[in-house]
């Protein structure tokens, strides 16, 4: 069944960006991984990506997207009733909450914050918790989803198991969500996860388990490590194209139905807002969704921004024109862990109008 039809709607009002000018090139990724170049363009589908300098920390790169992403409105940061925090937990400092120092920093000295974790899928997670929470408090009518992301700065090229994590950059996004905005309405989301990977992709030496400690460090146990290559590479192979798209149905499905009272479908979606895999993955979304590479971005010359890729794909998609009004969107994402979630967006003015 789909969800009864209310008058309630949350709209993405702006969205913004921040990238480092800093990159690393395919040729550097290959040179300190020993893997062939075009192994790195062609199969990983990196071309460059953005990695952060010293002083681009990552929480000032959440700071620095919200900024820009409150320059295309004009809505002023009081409005701001709360900040969902999606920085990474690799940020200025541990045991901190950096969604208070964001809401600081941009001037939202009316709103609470909170920080979320959920890995690559977090902004899908974040909009589906703004609309629940937009939907229970009618005295909360304006958020920012908001965070920055320098996990290049843990990933390790010694070991060619880890070559899925190769295309992790750096970079902040932002995105501000308004009660009933006439544009850009979320509608459904879905997530569903599978603990039993929980441990396979893991910072050894980061925690009470194992502290990060000289010796540790020169080990190169503080960096990610796949540390169950085959148990995760046999599990994902066999479930996880078909978690997406359930999530996707889910998500079309919780989205209601469209202004001829019928409900939502795969064939209605027109933009594929999908967290950066590798490009064979990327293609056959693609066609399972009935979709063209026109109908989406695919950011091989920025990189892998985590969850931030939600909202750099916005931005790239109406930059590069592919992301029209009218589109149905549907944003995809999936964290290790392993987590798999999906959004829909229609895109433009409510109802065409």
């Amino acid at each position: 069944m789909t969800e009864p039809h209310d008058d309630f709607s949350m709209g993405i009002a702006s969205v913004g960006l921040y990238l480092p000018n800093s990159v690393m090139t395919a040729a550097e990724i290959a040179e300190r991984s020993g893997l062939p170049e075009w192994v790195v363009r062609d199969k990983l589908g990196i071309t460059q990506k953005r990695i952060g300098r010293p002083d681009e920390h990552p929480n000032q790169m959440a700071v620095w997207a919200a900024q820009d992403c409150l320059s295309k409105c004009d809505i002023p940061p009081e409005e701001i009733d709360v900040v969902l925090c999606t920085t990474e937990e690799w940020k200025e400092y541990l045991l901190w909450t950096a969604g208070i120092d964001l809401a600081y920093q941009i001037g939202a000295t009316n709103a609470w914050a909170i920080d979320l974790h959920m890995r690559c899928a977090t902004t899908v997670a974040a909009l589906k918790m703004a609309k629940d929470m937009m939907r229970a408090d009618p005295e909360i009518n304006t958020i920012l989803i908001g965070g920055g992301y320098r996990i290049a700065d843990v990933i390790a090229f010694e070991h060619a198991r880890n070559s899925f994590l190769f295309n992790i950059g750096a970079g902040g996004g932002a995105l501000l969500l308004r009660r009933n905005w006439p544009r850009n309405h979320v509608l459904g989301a879905h997530l569903m996860t599978d603990g039993s990977m929980s441990r396979h992709v893991v910072v050894p030496a980061s925690g009470t388990m194992r502290f990060p400690a000289d010796k540790a460090v020169r080990q190169g146990q503080f960096a990610f490590d796949l540390v169950e290559p085959e148990a995760m590479k046999n599990r994902l192979n066999e479930i996880s194209m078909d978690n997406w798209m359930h999530c996707i149905d889910e998500a079309l499905r919780k989205s209601g139905t469209k202004p001829d009272g019928t409900p939502y479908t795969r064939a209605d979606l027109g933009f594929l807002n999908m967290v950066l895999i590798k490009p064979s993955s990327y293609r056959d979304m693609l066609q399972r969704l009935g979709l063209t590479e026109a109908q989406g971005v695919y950011n091989d010359s920025i990189g892998h921004i985590g969850e931030q890729d939600s909202i750099i794909n916005i931005i790239e998609g109406l930059r590069q024109g592919r992301l029209k009004d009218g589109a149905l969107m549907a944003i995809v994402g999936a964290g290790i862990g392993y987590v798999w979630a999906a959004a829909c967006v229609r895109w433009g003015k409510a109802n065409g109008a």
